[in-house]
């Protein structure tokens, strides 16, 4: 019986030894415990391509069984280890669901939480990937408050959210670039709401005055008594929130220009 093993293991490692052509014929082969003992072997030399191919093989025919668990793990975290992030998320979320009592459910929810941050694209793409990580740590840190990751989440949830903020002011800054006076007005005023401690609020209120100033200069000669007023309004705001600000001496132009076109139609 020994000796038939050790031949077993002998032809094991002459399979793994002469290349991806072999895990073919694994994949063709009835037995089940050669193919898991060479996806792990593959798994633990780091070959996790070869790996992966084998656990997907493995997934039906161990479902429920013994080992079905350790092909589930190994197969997700190969999967991340390659940085197919999308399909490895996908996996270790099925590793929560399918095994929760198991000691590697906590970090198998955590895991697919960074297979979310990690698709986050920079802050000029679409950001959906980013609102779905932000979703994802959130749900974790709920489920697991006491968690040792919790103090790097809220890291990656600053990075996260900073992703958004920066996005948000640079679409409404865009309408100012491309002379949309109200819109960027509109724009501006809803991102100062929604991140009223953000860094880029003196540059906001800035062109929120300058938008204001375009906007009104140029409207019609019933409107722009009051949009002009709103000019001194936004300026009386800007300069008390940023005395020092180094927009202030245009800020201070603006606001020169806007009273004497006051006092012109008055």
């Amino acid at each position: 019986m020994k000796l038939n093993k050790s031949i077993g293991l002998l032809a094991l490692t002459v399979l793994l030894l002469t290349g991806c052509d072999n895990v073919n014929k694994l994949i063709k082969s009835n037995d089940s415990e050669a193919k898991y003992q060479a996806a792990v072997k593959y798994y633990d030399d780091g070959q996790y391509t070869q790996a992966i191919q084998l656990f997907e093989n493995l997934f039906v025919q161990y479902h429920g069984k013994e080992h079905a668990e350790d092909i589930a793990w190994r197969y997700s975290t190969a999967l991340m280890n390659i940085k197919d992030y999308f399909t490895a998320g996908y996996q270790f979320k099925n590793f929560y669901k399918r095994y929760p009592y198991s000691e590697k459910a906590e970090e198998a929810l955590f895991l697919s939480a960074m297979c979310k941050y990690y698709e986050s694209p920079e802050y000029n793409l679409d950001q959906q990937q980013t609102k779905e990580a932000i979703a994802a740590f959130e749900s974790y840190v709920e489920r697991y408050p006491q968690s040792t990751h919790v103090p790097e989440i809220n890291q990656y949830l600053d990075e996260l959210r900073g992703k958004l903020m920066r996005k948000a002011y640079e679409i409404a800054y865009n309408y100012y670039e491309t002379e949309q006076y109200n819109a960027a007005y509109v724009s501006l005023g809803r991102f100062l709401n929604e991140y009223p401690d953000s860094p880029y609020k003196e540059k906001a209120m800035f062109y929120m005055l300058a938008s204001s100033y375009e906007y009104g200069i140029n409207s019609t000669e019933e409107k722009q008594r009051e949009r002009l007023q709103q000019v001194i309004n936004d300026f009386d705001r800007f300069a008390t929130s940023f005395q020092d600000s180094k927009f202030l001496d245009e800020a201070q132009k603006i606001y020169t220009k806007t009273r004497a076109a006051l006092a012109k139609i008055n």
